[in-house]
């Protein structure tokens, strides 16, 4: 039986363990997701940076593969020969929120990385979102150990283990851990503890002198004409959409004190002088007294650098904005999802269209630029549902949006409930992919022209874009004509029978009028 790391005894005497030499990396190809890297605004792997920090601290040889803006795994390849490491560890950035996808093209990246490195005699070690809902094909690439969620207490005792005796055979090497998964005379062996293992702990501040920070920023520059980097205050999200999958941190939260946050930002400005900062949280902040500490620390070390964060509409209250403003947030992303109050229940969010309204008013009113998340194609979604989404944002007037389609993730109700469905394709090729994986109740073709319609009612309303007011009622005249082509063949992009709530089956242009 699986054992906690703290009532593990010691497989070999620490006296006698050696320090190894370790090459940390993940699989994150940007050039692998033309849209991404289109976008161009690549960010540092928070993750495998502070697992790197944590290898290093405890007395490690470390140095760090960033596949970010690398050319393919045969840079690995080639750093592998420089670095001729004892052990290779691959630890997906989970702050990255596409390394949940798992897109295709990266997991076959990490494939060849890893029977690369055991090519080599490396031992291997690998850890993610991808790699915890799916261990089978990171195994059967050759990998010695897959970390189960977080992984940094198992990580920690394995490469002490490795240590001592780096030959040390698999069953030895793993005894008595939980959250691992290995193969035993050719099965999968999957140890797992009752509740996800999250240290409560916050992880080293990332060890980004092992990475070329200068490329990052020549990129930056390049394309937007400013420098951002990423921070992290928290790890986690304790909401429980069905939709989101939770595999590394669970349903916890864990907030570092604000006074920490601030000072990385505070080395962050010192050391590498960004213009703005990304703040990867799940939902930044959660609790107004923590930005307002966060707030008056960064202006007593004048030490504020403009940043952007995730929140949540229900968490927006007055002073909530008000300490947001203060902290030098210039623009908030809410995850919205849905204009159809059917639609958020239904996903169990937990918010409403009306606070979705009132948190963007909220924002606006502090000059905070707002993004809502939307996502497109949730089970029975409707048109009436879908036109309530298109009628919540010519209200709100958000300064940009990101529109998906619902992605069955592993783990997730949302996936139970339709993983009967799910065909040959289970993941996405690229971020911009916005395939229907499951059978939805209109085509993968219908929602990329929904999605195309809201981008260009969204940008037709941007300042720049109403300075003409001529030219800005011709596009929104453009605009109209456009749904209303969509909207005259919708029936035929249908996949299954819809009606309206009342049982009416009331026609597309009724429900597109909004009197239906």
């Amino acid at each position: 039986m699986a054992t906690t790391i703290s009532n593990l005894r010691p497989v070999a005497d620490r006296n006698l363990t050696q320090m190894l030499s370790i090459l940390v990396g993940h699989c994150y190809f940007l050039r692998f997701d033309r849209k991404q890297w289109e976008r161009a605004k690549p960010y540092p792997p928070l993750a495998t940076l502070q697992t790197a920090s944590s290898l290093r601290t405890a007395g490690h040889q470390v140095a760090v593969f960033d596949a970010m803006l690398a050319e393919g795994p045969e840079q690995f390849v080639a750093q592998l020969r420089d670095v001729r490491p004892q052990l290779v560890v691959l630890y997906e950035d989970n702050f990255n929120f596409l390394s949940k996808m798992c897109l295709e093209k990266m997991r076959a990246a990490a494939c060849l990385m890893i029977a690369a490195a055991r090519s080599t005699g490396a031992r291997v070690l690998v850890a993610g979102s991808d790699a915890t809902d799916a261990p089978a094909a990171y195994l059967a690439a050759g990998a010695d150990v897959v970390l189960i969620g977080e992984g940094l207490a198992a990580l920690a005792e394995l490469s002490r283990r490795l240590s001592a005796q780096i030959d040390m055979g698999t069953a030895r090497l793993v005894q008595g851990l939980s959250e691992v998964a290995y193969l035993l005379d050719g099965s999968i062996v999957r140890e797992r503890a009752e509740k996800p293992v999250t240290s409560a702990s916050h992880p080293a501040m990332p060890a980004l002198d092992l990475i070329d920070v200068d490329r990052y920023r020549q990129v930056w520059q390049r394309a937007h004409g400013y420098f951002s980097l990423n921070m992290s205050a928290s790890r986690g999200c304790s909401f429980r959409c069905n939709w989101c999958s939770k595999p590394i941190w669970g349903n916890r939260y864990l907030q570092r004190p604000a006074l920490e946050v601030a000072a990385e930002m505070a080395d962050l400005k010192r050391r590498f002088a960004p213009d703005h900062v990304w703040f990867a949280d799940d939902i930044f902040g959660f609790r107004a007294d923590w930005v307002e500490t966060f707030a008056a620390a960064v202006a007593a070390d004048d030490c504020g650098i403009p940043f952007t964060v995730q929140v949540r509409p229900d968490l927006i209250s007055l002073r909530m904005a008000r300490a947001l403003r203060a902290a030098g947030c210039r623009e908030a992303w809410i995850g919205a999802e849905s204009g159809s109050q059917r639609v958020l229940d239904d996903m169990d969010k937990g918010t409403t269209v009306a606070e979705i309204l009132t948190a963007r008013e909220r924002l606006r009113v502090e000059g905070i630029r707002v993004g809502f998340f939307i996502q497109l194609g949730y089970l029975g979604e409707r048109l009436e549902d879908i036109m309530a989404t298109r009628r919540l944002i010519e209200m709100a007037r958000p300064d940009d949006i990101g529109v998906s389609v619902s992605y069955p993730l592993p783990g997730t109700k949302f996936y139970e409930r339709v993983k009967a469905q799910l065909g040959p394709k289970t993941h996405w090729q690229e971020s911009d992919d916005l395939a229907m994986m499951f059978k939805g109740s209109y085509s993968t073709e219908f929602y990329r022209s929904v999605r195309n319609l809201l981008h260009a009612g969204v940008d037709a309303e941007q300042p720049a874009a109403r300075r003409d007011r001529s030219a800005h009622q011709t596009a929104m005249r453009a605009i109209q004509r456009r749904w209303e082509e969509l909207l005259a063949t919708e029936h035929d992009h249908r996949l299954e029978p819809l009606t309206h709530a009342a049982g009416s089956g009331a026609p597309a242009a009724a429900i597109a009028a909004g009197v239906a």
